[in-house]
């Protein structure tokens, strides 16, 4: 029975079909070109050609020196690999759907021109920021809105249960991690209960981050709770980097009047209730009000464009501040929220952009969170341009690491950003998977964002941009708590020997590729 189970296991098929792919084309390349010295020739010719297309590209720098690395180390085969593999038009067809839905957003979604000009008389350069994700990037700004800040994963989920059982139109969620467990089930059963009052139950989850965590049938299972569900980019046994695509956001959205974001997946270790990596620190916001909307029609241009229905966005926008039903203090309409989204295919690093902006505007301090530090020139010139302008910046990252390949990348990244000044804290109870930035009391950035390549230039994101917001200064105090319980590294620390150095270069090469 037990062989019968493991020949039957999808991760176990797929892993062999994808290896049986590589194995046959790398072998048909061998033969093709022993065989005629002008296939050969030409091949080698292609390879040149393909590393001059690669370097007029309109690309990160770091993705393409690793192809060109890659095909100089195999001049016959490496433009053949990158025509198949590194080519990013197969995800054309997934660029078109999105395309569609967000059209239609855009005919409703008008921003308020008023906005802007309140935050210009009082910081310019905090105007444009809002104004590009705006322009850009199609995220408006909104005020009339509470939020709450959660500096840790158990926290939210208690307010997360509290919010679902008030749903009474619908429940939207997406996450990248859905795993079996307390977390789960605790939702599961409100999604059940409410699905079967008539609410209007939806779930996009990442097929990829939960490929060995929940069961093929997962969304057949979900359906017959009466739980409309998608996953994600289903993980096939095809060589394509359109696998890389995946979708990272956390988002869940009750009736359009709440909203939660943040780092938080639905597993048990993002609550404390499953030790895997010591104290896991996680952080996530609470919105209610008008911003809201914004994480609505994030979810539902995804929903729209994979599961091929129509939502009308019109039947969702929300009533203003004047008429809404939800009650939002006087205090809260001064302050400033702007849910963003990024996406691999509109040409915009925009969270990359949205992190570099509030460095290059600090004034006294930037603090942030995150799970991986593997960071391409631009973000480095800008951390460290940051330190050398005396601006106090901080960085802390996990003691614990739960990908050991790439805790030694991240760490290959300390010694240059120390040397000019920036401060890097390592958090020794356990693994901080938390992604945020918060800057002179005034700015700050809560999402899903990690600071490595697979978060700023593959995957699907989210974040909330939040500018004078009463729950930045929680934000800074949970900064320097955290940091109190980690260890600095010192310069000292980064010493490493010939051969672990040239081997961590291989790994920063190679890391924009996968």
């Amino acid at each position: 029975m037990k062989p019968l189970k493991l020949f039957s296991n999808r991760i176990l098929i797929t892993s062999l079909l994808l290896l049986v792919q590589l194995t046959w084309f790398v072998l048909f390349l061998i033969r093709l070109t022993n065989n005629s010295a002008w296939i050969s020739t030409g091949f080698t010719m292609l390879s040149i050609l393909i590393i001059l297309f690669i370097i007029r590209k309109d690309e990160n720098a770091a993705y393409k020196i690793g192809w060109i690395v890659l095909i100089m180390s195999l001049p016959l085969f490496g433009g053949l690999f990158y025509l198949f593999f590194g080519n990013k038009g197969t995800s054309k067809y997934m660029q078109s759907l999105l395309l569609k839905e967000q059209s239609r957003v855009d005919d409703i979604l008008i921003p308020e021109p008023s906005l802007l000009d309140r935050i210009g008389q009082d910081n310019s350069r905090v105007m444009s920021t809002c104004r590009y994700l705006q322009e850009k990037n199609r995220n408006i700004l909104y005020t009339n809105t509470s939020v709450v800040y959660y500096p840790l994963g158990e926290l939210m989920y208690q307010d997360m249960l509290t919010e679902l059982k008030k749903a009474e139109k619908y429940i939207y969620l997406e996450y990248f991690i859905i795993e079996n467990g307390l977390m789960w089930e605790g939702i599961l059963d409100i999604l059940t209960e409410k699905a079967a009052k008539g609410v209007d139950v939806r779930l996009i989850y990442d097929d990829f981050g939960s490929l060995f965590l929940l069961p093929a049938n997962f969304v057949k299972q979900m359906q017959q709770r009466g739980i409309k569900c998608i996953a994600f980019n289903r993980f096939r046994p095809i060589l394509s980097l359109v696998m890389n695509n995946r979708d990272h956001r956390k988002i869940l959205v009750i009736d359009g009047n709440t909203a939660f974001n943040g780092g938080i997946n639905i597993a048990d270790e993002y609550i404390n209730k499953k030790n895997r990596l010591g104290h896991w620190k996680d952080t996530g916001l609470k919105l209610q009000g008008d911003a809201v909307q914004g994480f609505t029609f994030m979810f539902l241009e995804m929903w729209n464009a994979f599961n091929k229905t129509k939502d009308s966005f019109e039947d969702y926008r929300i009533a203003t501040a004047a008429t809404s039903a939800l009650s939002v203090s006087e205090t809260d309409s001064n302050d400033y929220v702007q849910p963003f989204s990024d996406s691999p295919f509109d040409g915009e690093t925009t969270s990359e952009n949205v992190y570099i902006e509030l460095l290059s505007q600090a004034k006294k301090y930037v603090y942030i969170f995150t799970p991986y530090l593997i960071i391409d020139d631009e973000m480095k010139y800008a951390l460290t341009m940051a330190a050398k302008r005396g601006i106090d910046v901080r960085i802390v990252t996990p003691g614990i690491p739960d990908k050991k390949l790439v805790y030694r990348l991240t760490r290959s990244y300390y010694e240059p950003l120390i040397k000019a000044g920036v401060r890097i804290y390592e958090y020794t109870p356990g693994f901080l998977h938390a992604k945020s930035y918060v800057c002179d009391d005034e700015m700050a950035v809560v999402g899903t964002i990690n600071m490595d390549y697979r978060s700023l230039y593959l995957h699907f994101e989210c974040g909330t941009f939040l500018y004078r917001n009463r729950c930045i200064l929680d934000l800074k105090k949970d900064a320097l708590e955290t940091i109190d319980k980690s260890r600095e590294v010192q310069l000292s620390d980064c010493k490493e020997g010939f051969f672990t150095s040239l081997f961590n270069s291989v790994l920063r090469v190679l890391s924009p590729l996968f």
